[in-house]
């Protein structure tokens, strides 16, 4: 058998193989296709539970406001509404003492420190809301009048 033979027959082996495994491809890609979207196309997480909740309204610069559910039996879940949705968000644990709450599906982190809170968006990398304080943190702390202001 010549050369030229040869690579005429590992040629058409070749094309016969791509066209019976091409079928294959394809309903592999149409399976993995219609995987995502059933993915995609999967019911939202219903909405927790907040009766018995301590609310607690937070006012962000921008004009956003964020407001949290909390429930003192269980510290490792807050729920969250941010433009009109509400969010479960689980604890996670910091070195720092701030709080940290996420919920991956999402990808909402909402960090609490005594001064402030913000939220981020860990899909896309940005802030969402910063500045949030509630009315403890708006009010001014402790902060005494000068003693000659409080003799007159």
């Amino acid at each position: 058998m010549s050369i030229s033979k040869f690579a005429l027959a590992c040629s058409l082996t070749l094309g016969a193989i791509t066209l019976c495994l091409s079928p294959l491809t394809q309903a592999d890609n149409a399976a993995k296709h219609k995987s995502a979207a059933a993915k995609e196309a999967e019911p939202d997480e219903a909405e927790p539970e907040t009766s018995g909740s301590i609310v607690t309204e937070f006012n962000c610069e921008l004009g956003n406001k964020i407001t949290i559910f909390s429930n003192a039996d269980d510290q490792a879940h807050i729920a969250l509404r941010w433009k009109k949705r509400l969010h479960r968000l689980t604890r996670v644990g910091t070195t720092t003492g701030a709080l940290r709450f996420e919920n991956h599906r999402y990808g909402l982190i909402w960090i609490g420190i005594p001064a402030k809170g913000m939220l981020l968006d860990s899909k896309q990398n940005r802030q969402l809301a910063n500045e949030c304080k509630n009315a403890d943190q708006i009010k001014p702390s402790g902060v005494e009048a000068p003693a000659a202001a409080k003799k007159s």
